[in-house]
């Protein structure tokens, strides 16, 4: 008889991992440590756990995820509020650490969330410096704004301070640019990306670094993972509106940019955008339509490795 499966969850804190190694067996604590994540290792692979679970949190979860990957195990990073309303729908109101743990190892049982390969090293800088991208922009806009209302006296502080963001964004411009010329693979891929009408150097880079996925995936599973698949409301008789929901937002911002300019530039996006409009569709459902056909055209030119054509046949 083959022995059951064996479902893992782990909550990482900075200074604390605390593991739940299925159902029955107490919760354990480890530091977030090098040893501690030796010692982590070491224990599930003596358990032969088949799907271990962690939350994404906001950056602790990797080296733990990292070790776990390198060393073959199965390892599934999860959305925190999709982790959350699976809680209160058991009726797990309290939250500590190793409620949590616990309720990550029920949740790796009943919802089975597919493991899937970690971002290399290099992946993970080029997303780092995408972050500190968006940082940087949002600090040089809110600064901005604060000079149309400040006293005067407070403007030379202001201005001096916008300088300074915006040296440190070309800064972090020539590491994204370095980083993609130092990589064949990456090179390649911008190369292919950027061939697309409306696609230019941001949003290539946030597609590379924060869609590794891109290319792999199937049109469905792809739109699903930014957050570009309507979800149904429908209940009876009644046939509510299909919304977006979830995903990857920031992916999201770029590609909404990039079909607004694909709506001129680009002769399939224009064309497609003139008929659902045509249609009766509002510009909003429009431009989101618009922007899932763009995912789905870098989806099948990194696939395919054919750069872009006009037909669009791609997709």
């Amino acid at each position: 008889m083959s022995e059951p499966d064996l479902f893992v969850g782990i909550d990482v804190s900075k200074d604390q991992v605390d593991v739940a190694v299925g159902s029955a067996d107490p919760v354990r604590s480890f530091p977030n440590d090098e040893s501690g994540r030796v010692n982590l290792v070491k224990l599930l692979r003596t358990r032969n756990a088949s799907l271990i679970v962690m939350e994404a949190t906001g950056g602790f979860e990797l080296p733990v995820a990292a070790a776990l990957a390198s060393a073959h195990l199965p390892v599934a990073i999860v959305n925190p509020r999709q982790v959350r309303e699976f809680a209160r729908a058991t009726g797990e109101l309290a939250k500590t650490d190793r409620i949590d743990a616990r309720i990550l190892a029920l949740f790796a049982e009943r919802i089975r969330p597919q493991a899937r390969a970690l971002p290399d090293e290099d992946t993970r800088l080029l997303d780092a410096l995408l972050t500190r991208r968006r940082q940087l922009i949002d600090m040089i806009t809110a600064e901005s704004n604060r000079l149309g209302f400040a006293p005067k006296a407070l403007h030379p502080g202001l201005q001096k301070h916008i300088r300074w963001l915006q040296r440190e964004l070309e800064g972090v411009d020539r590491d994204l640019d370095e980083s993609i010329q130092h990589s064949p693979l990456w090179r390649a891929r911008d190369d292919l990306l950027q061939s697309v009408p409306s696609v230019g150097p941001v949003t290539s880079r946030t597609m590379i670094g924060a869609v590794p996925e891109l290319g792999t995936l199937n049109r469905r599973a792809i739109t699903k993972l930014i957050g570009l698949a309507p979800f149904a409301h429908d209940s009876g008789k009644f046939r509510g509106k299909r919304r977006i929901r979830g995903g990857r937002a920031d992916v999201r911002k770029v590609l909404y940019m990039s079909a607004l300019v694909a709506t001129r530039h680009n002769p399939v996006i224009r064309a497609f955008y003139q008929r659902l409009l045509a249609a009766g569709k509002p510009k909003k459902v429009a431009i989101t339509a618009c922007m899932r056909k763009l995912l789905l055209i870098m989806n099948a030119i990194v696939r395919s490795g054919s750069p872009w054509t006009n037909t669009g046949a791609l997709t």
